[in-house]
């Protein structure tokens, strides 16, 4: 059994959070630095010229690629040899984020009850996933998600009957409703299958997953790729000023369903659908 200090999760997750709303994944800035030359709209180049002047400023000095930094939502893989010492789970992980937040000079945007609407603060409490597996490691993954973006979202229970060309409709209608709102260009998350709750969670980690990796099964990389096509065909464009590449990716996750059922949910990522992670 291998004994990890609450502290060192505080220490990584304030970390996390500081260098995921000042560094886009590597995968992701280059994508979005090759978009000038494969968007073929005057006012779209400009957009990309702009977007990558926002993260070479960023990089420089330390600041957020984003006003908007998002609510801090945590994914800990933590491995079932690993005993966690000196306090719990889930407060260290909220100290990390209080103290990155604070630290970082983030915008706090979490309200500590939906209708009451009272700001905590400190951007705390983290939305928290977490995954028992094997081993004596704990890896992070914190994804500061804005809510440009996140309200976009969209889920329908589908039963199975729905066809593949259903499925790519859906998709794609929820990012024509969603036009400009989520600053294209976007990332999209596709979870398919599981029930309610957990397509959803699948649309979500799918947005972490690194842009240049397809699906495994090549049944759902197809998609992955009918789906993009099928959302640059809106014309929706760079920040919403019309042009040929409003998604720089798709991205599906999916798991076992119901012999009646097929959830398909979308949750969309702005042109910084930021993560970073670490190994403890």
């Amino acid at each position: 059994m291998r004994e990890i200090q609450a502290s060192e999760i505080t220490a990584a997750v304030r970390q996390l959070c500081m260098r995921a709303n000042a560094e886009l994944p590597q995968s992701l800035e280059q994508c979005i630095r090759t978009g000038a030359e494969r968007e073929q709209s005057a006012a779209g180049k400009s957009v990309f010229a702009d977007l990558c002047a926002n993260l070479d400023a960023a990089r420089e000095t330390g600041l957020p690629i984003c006003q908007d930094t998002g609510m801090a939502v945590v994914f800990l893989s933590v491995g079932q040899d690993v005993h966690i010492t000196g306090g719990s789970l889930r407060d260290a992980v909220n100290q990390g984020v209080h103290a990155g937040y604070l630290d970082g000079c983030l915008r706090c945007s979490v309200v500590g009850d939906p209708l009451e609407r009272v700001n905590t603060g400190d951007n705390t409490p983290a939305v928290l996933h977490l995954d028992i597996v094997p081993g004596d490691q704990i890896r992070i993954d914190v994804c500061p998600k804005g809510f440009g973006s996140e309200n976009m979202s969209a889920l329908k229970m589908f039963t199975p009957a729905a066809s593949r060309a259903d499925i790519v409709g859906f998709v794609r209608d929820a990012i024509c409703k969603a036009g400009s709102n989520p600053c294209p260009p976007i990332v999209v998350g596709v979870g398919i299958g599981g029930d309610f709750e957990q397509c959803a969670f699948l649309a979500k980690k799918a947005l972490c997953r690194d842009i240049s990796l397809r699906n495994e099964k090549p049944l759902y990389a197809e998609l992955e790729q009918e789906m993009l096509d099928a959302i640059n065909s809106l014309g929706i464009g760079p920040q919403g000023f019309g042009g040929t590449v409003t998604a720089l990716a798709v991205n599906i996750e999916q798991a076992p369903t119901h012999i009646a059922g097929l959830p398909v949910s979308v949750n969309v990522g702005c042109h910084v659908t930021r993560h970073a992670s670490c190994v403890l």
